[in-house]
């Protein structure tokens, strides 16, 4: 337990010195705060200094990674994981430490919410090791509650972590290629990828008019927000789907005949990679051989 603490605390030492390190680097992602809630995503993955990667070799490498972590089940496991992750994701995609933390942040907020339940629980009787209590009952913890609930905080960021390191440096258009050559059925990667386009136009309509709402007072009050709040979802079902039409127009408008076909780059797999991937994948079953 000590030694997974002190893993930690030196990944957030780690953390903290890469910031340090990337605080003067920031105006080269100007564009990324100006666009950040429609197109974050999209904008890293484009701008990543890894984007040149074969991108079957990072959604292999990222999903194998995600399955080890899963499936070995072992804190030292995933504390590497998440070192690994965050390393080639920000170190080597040049990715600001401040942007990649503002992304994690809604998935840490989850995680913390999901495993809060695991690490408390409630009786009418002093049990436990730690207690507290609320006048109509005790809220209890122990030292194996706690041990479970890191040990599962762990695990689930380090499987968010190597997905975050794959859709931060591969485009969509690529990560549908590899579903393609996957042998994923047509109709569930069409519709994966439509879908997942059509977040950021609705996205777009919300931003429009609600700077349009609050550059008219729209916002003064709570009655008037939620009035114009109202308004704003009325609206939005009625323009999203004229956009939804005018897209398919143009669409069809450029041969469109059911099938989706995407610009595919041909990026060589280098053999550094490959032995690189390897060895981390070897080194991740030998720990979790060695601390079972």
């Amino acid at each position: 337990m000590r030694k997974i603490i002190a893993l930690c605390a030196v990944f957030l030492m780690a953390v903290v010195f890469l910031k340090l390190e990337n605080k003067n680097s920031t105006h080269h992602h100007g564009i990324g705060h100006k666009h950040r809630e429609e197109f974050l995503i999209d904008f890293h993955a484009y701008t990543s200094e890894i984007r040149h990667w074969n991108p079957t070799f990072k959604v292999s490498f990222s999903v194998l990674t995600l399955i080890l972590c899963i499936a070995l089940d072992n804190p030292y496991v995933s504390v590497v994981v998440i070192i690994a992750m965050v390393y080639i994701t920000i170190v080597k995609g040049k990715l600001p430490v401040h942007e990649y933390l503002s992304i994690m942040a809604i998935p840490i907020v989850f995680i913390l919410l999901g495993t809060f339940t695991i690490a408390i629980d409630f009786s009418k009787q002093p049990m436990g090791q730690y207690n507290l209590y609320l006048g109509f009952c005790y809220v209890l913890t122990s030292n194996i509650m706690l041990r479970k609930a890191l040990f599962l905080i762990l695990k689930v960021f380090a499987a968010i972590n190597a997905l975050q390191m794959m859709t931060l440096s591969t485009p969509s258009s690529e990560i549908i290629y590899v579903l393609r050559k996957a042998h994923i059925p047509k109709l569930i990667v069409e519709l994966m990828d439509m879908i997942y386009r059509y977040i950021f136009i609705l996205m777009d309509v919300y931003t429009k008019m609600k700077n349009s709402a609050e550059s008219r007072q729209g916002y003064c009050d709570f009655k008037t927000s939620c009035y114009t709040f109202g308004n704003i979802a009325s609206n939005m079902l009625v323009t999203s789907l004229k956009r939804a039409n005018s897209y398919y127009d143009a669409m069809e408008s450029r041969c469109y005949d059911g099938d989706l076909v995407f610009y595919e780059e041909n990026k060589k797999v280098e053999i550094a990679q490959i032995i690189s991937a390897s060895a981390f994948i070897i080194f991740l079953i030998l720990l979790w051989s060695f601390t079972r």
